[in-house]
């Protein structure tokens, strides 16, 4: 029997408690999304509180529009990343009941959603303030791997969003199976989260990359969507994409191959961060 890894018995929660029959709990999910939003803050602040490291000296936008701009990210995260995972992820009972939607603490947040989300958010806000958009989106692809990395880890401690079955050394038996999968979530924990941040960050403050107006950008939409599609191959699809003639859960199959719906929404993040990093340079 080749060697598996136990998963290790973590609760969901940091702490809960029980008040007049309602419970109250802080979930290591909403705490990876609330130290990652935080942790954005502060080293984006921290790049503009140094102006050399900007084009002519000057730092795309001031600390009080930073603050601002937090407050329309914020809510672009949790509606995109709410409607994204409705629109591309769920089934059709979640349209049989609307309000299901708005309970955001039963779970389902789709990245690629919130994605849209802060981009959709970010440019209305830069448009009306009149902060440079690409400037903006260096800030931004700054600020967002640390969060990744945090929400990822949640994902594991979750058991969930996790990969296919395997018989790696280091395949996890989750607690609904007896044997092991792909720690995908893991998998995108060390790429999506810890490689980007030390890439971002290294060009940031060590290289003078943010005088390279779009470098930033363009890396990390490069980096997170390669990432995110290379894994979707050990990742197991949700399984309202499975079928008697579609058993991995393709969202378009090509005889018997196909491509997961992660790995449709990464496409075009890989394309246009080449495409930002060409230009660049």
């Amino acid at each position: 029997m080749h060697a598996v890894i136990q998963f290790p018995e973590i609760s969901p929660n940091l702490f809960a408690f029980t008040i007049g029959g309602f419970e109250i709990a802080l979930r290591w999910y909403a705490l990876g999304y609330i130290v990652g939003i935080l942790f954005a803050r502060w080293i984006v602040l921290a790049a503009l509180r140094r102006p050399t490291l900007w084009p002519n000296d000057k730092p795309p936008m001031t600390a009080e529009q930073l603050e601002s701009l937090m407050t329309w990210i914020i809510i672009g995260i949790i509606a995109g990343g709410r409607l994204g995972y409705v629109l591309f992820y769920a089934d059709w009972a979640w349209w049989a009941d609307p309000l299901r939607i708005l309970r955001v603490w039963e779970g389902g947040m789709s990245f690629h959603g919130g994605f849209l989300g802060v981009v959709i958010s970010g440019l209305v806000f830069c448009l009306r303030v009149k902060i440079p958009l690409v400037p903006a989106g260096d800030a931004f692809a700054l600020g967002t791997p640390m969060g990744l990395l945090l929400v990822r880890l949640a994902n594991f401690i979750n058991a969930e969003l996790w990969g296919r079955e395997t018989t790696v050394p280091w395949g996890v038996i989750f607690p609904s199976d007896d044997f092991a999968r792909h720690p995908s979530q893991l998998y995108e924990a060390f790429g999506e989260g810890l490689v980007l941040f030390v890439i971002l960050t290294y060009l940031a403050f060590r290289t003078n990359g943010l005088k390279k107006t779009g470098l930033l950008l363009g890396i990390f939409l490069f980096g997170y969507g390669l990432v995110r599609f290379l894994v979707e191959f050990v990742r197991q699809p949700d399984a309202q994409f499975q079928g008697t003639d579609n058993p991995i859960g393709y969202a378009l199959q090509l005889g018997e191959w196909g491509l997961t719906m992660g790995q449709i929404l990464s496409l075009p993040m890989i394309l246009f961060g080449l495409y930002t990093f060409m230009r660049c340079r």
